[in-house]
């Protein structure tokens, strides 16, 4: 029997070890007290910073609260004392507005340094443009090497699963995963406007000491210099709605070689898959299409198979997808529905919109044989 127990002991922690989740380079870690390791010289600034200021502190803690517990310990009425009027000498008076004042000072100085120093964006390498979405960032290179590049990050759908099913796996990157990562190059100085489609988000990442929300209908800036190379992530630090919780950031800092390399590849990628609006489709063309643009987008919520869950409404033999007026399911999903709950697509490209329409339409039981072109989206925009 006591043999058994060990060996059943023995198996348990084998599985519990087997099941350990590990440090997530760039990203949080086990049993984290402290900030994340810098990856930057402001990172590194904060540090510095945060534990002058702790030391700062405790140290006045300790002398205040020291004499004050050592004045009620030592001069306390059991023992004899009475209490008695003092004068107070005009050193005294000098004495407690004085040294709080150059503590302040002294405390503010190196924060002020400090604080200029992460708003100077000024003299950037490279400008990207993050857009703040229900539930996802958009990311446009608008100066600098890339250019002209763009894409939307996403959760990556395996996530959104293992987070659907209630009992996800010991996983060191657990929804931090996204399909498309911002991609910047060492050592070069990156601007990053923040602003917002619908509700504020706020754009962080904790090993590069950066923190910037994103306004609806306002731009701010920040930036970052990364030190060395590798994966850092953050997530959304504004909470903006039901789906707040999926929305990470990845930043995958390259070499300047690779970098080149991986602005060429996207700048390829991106002349390929160039569309035509005016350009009518066969139906095999643009559900296949679709299918694409709808495991990327819409699966996490709709599911794979069509049938939603929980408040998610499902599409399969759903009445506006298999309505012959396409006008309605347009306009969901350029301007969403449900009070937000359905967000806004129009992020999306016109053919892919008209693609991803043209899938639900002819999957699951919606054998509609129902086409929508991309001329019918450019027609609901205006």
């Amino acid at each position: 029997m006591v043999s058994g127990a060990v060996l059943g002991f023995g198996a348990w922690a084998g599985a519990t070890a087997h099941a350990r989740v590990n440090d997530l380079p760039g990203g949080p870690a086990v049993n984290q007290l402290n900030f994340a390791p810098p990856a930057t010289r402001i990172a590194e600034e904060q540090h510095w910073l945060h534990w002058f200021m702790l030391v700062i502190c405790t140290v006045i803690f300790v002398l205040v609260f020291g004499v004050m517990f050592y004045s009620i310990v030592k001069h306390r009425k059991s023992v004899g004392h009475k209490a008695q009027e003092l004068p107070e000498p005009i050193w005294v008076e000098l004495g407690w507005t004085i040294v709080p004042l150059l503590i302040v000072i002294g405390m503010a100085l190196p924060a002020t340094k400090v604080l200029v120093a992460q708003k100077d964006t000024t003299a950037s390498d490279i400008t990207i443009k993050a857009t703040g979405m229900q539930w996802k960032w958009g990311y446009d290179y608008l100066k600098g090497e890339g250019e002209g590049i763009g894409f939307l990050s996403t959760l990556d759908v395996t996530h959104r699963e293992m987070s659907n099913s209630g009992k996800p796996a010991p996983t060191d990157d657990y929804l931090l995963k996204v399909d498309n990562p911002l991609v910047v190059p060492v050592g070069k100085k990156i601007r990053v406007i923040t602003t917002a489609n619908d509700v504020i988000h706020a754009w962080m990442v904790p090993a590069f000491g950066v923190k910037q929300d994103a306004i609806p209908g306002f731009v701010r800036d920040t930036w970052f210099r990364a030190e060395k190379t590798g994966d850092f992530y953050g997530q959304c630090a504004e909470l903006c709605g039901k789906e707040h919780a999926y929305m990470p950031i990845h930043v995958k800092v390259l070499s300047a070689e690779d970098y080149s390399a991986w602005v060429d590849g996207e700048k390829k990628k991106m002349a390929a898959a160039a569309d035509d609006p005016n350009k009518v489709w066969v139906l095999s063309d643009l559900v296949k299409r679709g299918e694409s643009v709808y495991a990327a987008n819409c699966a996490a919520c709709h599911q794979a198979n069509g049938k939603g869950a929980g408040p998610i409404k499902p599409l399969d033999g759903s009445a506006i997808v298999t309505d012959t007026d396409h006008a309605k399911m347009i306009q969901v999903l350029l301007h969403g529905a449900a009070g937000g709950a359905m967000p806004s697509w129009k992020q999306l490209s016109d053919t892919e919109l008209a693609a991803v329409m043209t899938y639900a339409k002819n999957s699951w039981s919606n054998q509609t044989e129902q086409i929508v072109q991309p001329a019918e989206v450019v027609v609901a925009r205006q």
